[in-house]
């Protein structure tokens, strides 16, 4: 069933100003759901040199991905550490989203894939998905395998959108351009799996008009999910070198709060939203600071939306 018929309304009637993350999960699983970081080893083929070399300027995976910042263990081993370490910091969780996260989840032959997706089924604790990926790295045949794994269990599949423009997708190294993401998204509708998109704002030389126009892209799109942070720098990567000598700026905190929900009005309310702020560890970041506040940020969102009386959808065509 997709987002949409899973009472889209409700979370306005809930008094929240967006269709959340955990709020979808309650509505549809009915219990406490987390996510639970795995990496199965993979790697990009903008790493690799398949199509570049260095991989997107703004990442480390160790920064964003508990599972790489760990020696890498079997599916089974990262999954049982991985909920032992949710379990200190959340109580009555029921069931557990096993999250391929670093790298690119897609990135290999159909037998490998699917040995290890059933690897992280094999705990009953695993009640679905979660897989993140590039839209470059979703063959036919691969689609194939993720339909058949949707009729198995929850599947929601993260493409990097990351923009619309393809001069920002250019500048961070993808090696892919948007049409590639319009494509897969096409080819992954009606196979039983949940889309979701990642995008980021505050790109160099995007302006306000620029990011919004990607959120009108977004909307028309008929996906499931959005995932949003602002751009920001970690340790030993260009983005950080770029930071550091003045060559990019980043953007600031009011300034993404207000273009947030700029972005928010403009997508459909059924849209779930996954995510509305990036960090990293401290010994990984390097700016910009606020973003480390993950609570205040929040905060700051949900007190915009109040102030301008405003939610997710007000301004969303159709």
């Amino acid at each position: 069933m997709s987002r949409a018929a899973i009472h889209a309304g409700n979370w306005r009637a809930a008094g929240l100003p967006y269709h959340a993350y955990n709020f979808f999960l309650r509505q549809r699983f009915g219990r406490r759901i987390q996510k639970v970081s795995v990496d199965a080893g993979f790697t990009c083929p903008n790493v690799d040199g398949t199509v570049a070399v260095g991989g997107c300027v703004f990442c480390d995976n160790r920064s964003f991905s508990p599972s790489r910042r760990l020696p890498r263990t079997t599916i089974g081993e990262q999954i049982n550490e991985g909920i032992r370490r949710l379990a200190r910091r959340y109580k009555n969780v029921d069931g557990y989203l096993a999250y391929f996260q670093p790298a690119t989840n897609t990135y290999a032959n159909v037998e490998r894939l699917r040995t290890v997706y059933q690897d992280a089924l094999a705990d009953k604790r695993v009640i679905g998905l979660a897989i993140g990926t590039r839209p470059d790295c979703v063959a036919d045949e691969v689609l194939d395998l993720l339909s058949e794994m949707a009729g198995q269990t929850y599947l929601s599949v993260e493409y990097g959108m990351q923009s619309m423009h393809d001069r920002s997708l250019e500048w961070m190294n993808r090696g892919h351009d948007h049409a590639s993401f319009v494509d897969a998204v096409r080819r992954s509708r009606d196979r039983g799996f949940e889309i979701c998109a990642h995008v980021i704002l505050g790109l160099p030389g995007e302006t306000r008009d620029d990011m919004l126009a990607t959120a009108r892209e977004l909307a028309g799109l008929q996906i499931d999910a959005v995932k949003l942070h602002n751009l920001y720098a970690v340790k030993n990567t260009p983005l950080a070198d770029q930071v550091q000598t003045g060559q990019v700026q980043l953007m600031g905190r009011d300034d993404y709060v207000r273009t947030l929900v700029d972005f928010l009005e403009l997508l459909p309310e059924h849209y779930v939203v996954e995510r509305v702020s990036g960090d990293a560890p401290p010994d990984y970041f390097v700016a910009p600071a606020w973003c480390l506040d993950k609570a205040g940020v929040r905060q700051a969102i949900e007190e915009a939306f109040a102030r301008r009386d405003t939610w997710q959808g007000r301004l969303a065509g159709g």
